[in-house]
């Protein structure tokens, strides 16, 4: 890239790129990277190596065979690539010029931020640095979302004391968050903005560049590395709220006998409505980031209660929502402890197999807590043992040979398979005076499904 003159960084159409983390943001990234043979700012010729680390090698087998069990890559994009090499051995990692991390930042049962993932990442790269032999200086790049702050004052001082290198003096140091949206076709990787950062201008402005050569819908170039992690982290706190908004409504029109999908739908006819629409709220973002704001926003003393408000409507929908079942089965005289149950849908939302943090768990328990152990149908899973929280069964195939029906069916994720299904599908699964608990708002309304 000529038009940068630094000569202690690593050429950015030709350098090594090692990326930490091969699960939902790490994987597409990586091939992204390896697969990409022109710079879409320069048109210049990229010819760059990846070096893809997970520390599963079971992990690792199915990448090499072609198969991602995230559903987010097809098997033929993976075998064609040739630039790439996946190992979760760390210390392959030592060729490389840029290290980007992207592991998982959960949270802990009293809710504040796991970062021991990204404690072992860091301190990892920091090891590597102390090893590497190169005459241009490392860049490393957090992708994680953290709460602001955590990068510089956390992941740095980390690497600083492995490696004994000094920030923006023997290495440079970035931020740029991921904005991957499990199963989402439409909104991929490459469609969509990605916000840079940098320890100093040097960096900022490589770093940019550097993603700026993959992403097609271009880049956003943030003040400082704490400017980016707050972005990350308000962008799902706001959805969070949304949701809880149209949860809270939702309790309101049940009080008042009416139905929150129409209400919804009639209010969505003025042109700046938003549409957001009730339910559970799980996953590794919406349900997760508004605590690590919380939680850095209560250390400096400030006590925030619109956020913590919001995720307490949306924490508590799973019990209220079997609440209502147990109310609505109680008026139609179905006794709930006898009851043969179907849940459709285990994931944490439609057309991925993705689980993490997933509401229906929570159901699944609060069913258990009735000696009632339901069945589980899910196109996307296929493991009997996700949880070993909870007790239920699960089907290979939707139950459509007349030959097993049930008193009550819950619909708590929108597949494409679920959406896709006919009244009298719906009719073969049900007893005569059965309950269907459409918590997704796609159950034929002449088939008078319970809706949230």
């Amino acid at each position: 890239m000529n038009d940068i003159d630094f000569e202690d960084l690593p050429p950015i159409n030709s350098c090594s790129i090692g990326i930490i983390g091969l699960g939902y943001v790490g994987l597409p990234l990586s091939i992204e990277f390896a697969k990409t043979r022109k710079c879409l700012r320069t048109k210049e010729a990229i010819n760059r190596k990846v070096i893809g680390f997970d520390l599963n090698p079971n992990r690792i087998n199915e990448l090499k065979n072609g198969i991602d069990s995230t559903k987010e890559t097809e098997e033929s994009e993976l075998k064609n690539l040739k630039d790439i090499d996946f190992t979760s051995d760390i210390s392959n990692l030592i060729s490389a010029d840029i290290f980007i991390i992207s592991v998982p930042t959960p949270i802990n049962k009293q809710k504040d931020p796991d970062l021991s993932y990204l404690k072992k990442a860091s301190e990892s790269v920091g090891h590597i640095l102390k090893k590497r032999i190169s005459k241009f200086k490392p860049i490393i790049i957090y992708e994680s979302t953290v709460y602001p702050g955590t990068t510089e004052d956390f992941c740095i001082s980390l690497i600083q004391n492995k490696s004994k290198l000094i920030l923006n003096e023997d290495f440079y140091c970035g931020y740029s968050p991921e904005r991957i949206n499990p199963g989402d076709q439409n909104h991929r990787l490459t469609s969509i903005v990605k916000i840079t950062s940098g320890s100093n201008e040097t960096s900022s402005f490589y770093i940019d560049q550097l993603y700026g050569s993959i992403i097609k819908a271009g880049t956003y170039k943030a003040e400082s590395i704490k400017i980016a992690e707050t972005a990350k982290v308000i962008e799902n706190t706001q959805r969070d709220l949304n949701i809880a908004l149209v949860n809270e409504v939702a309790k309101i029109c049940k009080t008042l006998n009416i139905d929150t999908l129409d209400v919804l739908s009639a209010a969505e006819s003025k042109w700046n409505f938003l549409p957001f629409r009730p339910g559970l709220v799980g996953g590794h973002c919406i349900s997760v980031d508004p605590y690590y704001l919380t939680y850095i926003a209560k250390k400096k003393g400030f006590k925030p209660n619109v956020v913590l408000a919001g995720r307490d409507i949306n924490d508590g929908m799973s019990k209220w929502v079997f609440d209502q079942l147990l109310i609505y089965a109680k008026e139609c005289n179905l006794n709930f402890k006898n009851s043969k149950i179907l849940i459709l849908g285990l994931t944490f939302k439609e057309n991925t197999p993705d689980t993490r943090n997933s509401k229906v768990f929570e159901i699944i328990k609060l069913c258990n807590k009735k000696k009632v152990i339901p069945v589980v149908y899910d196109p996307f899973i296929k493991n009997p043992n996700i949880s070993k929280n909870s007790n239920y069964k699960i089907l290979e195939k939707l139950p459509l040979d007349k030959k097993i029906k049930f008193d009550i069916v819950i619909l708590a994720v929108s597949h494409n398979e679920f959406r896709n299904l006919k009244r009298k599908d719906w009719e073969i699964l049900c007893k005569k005076n059965s309950i269907i608990y459409d918590l997704k708002g796609i159950v034929p309304r002449e088939l008078n499904p319970l809706r949230i």
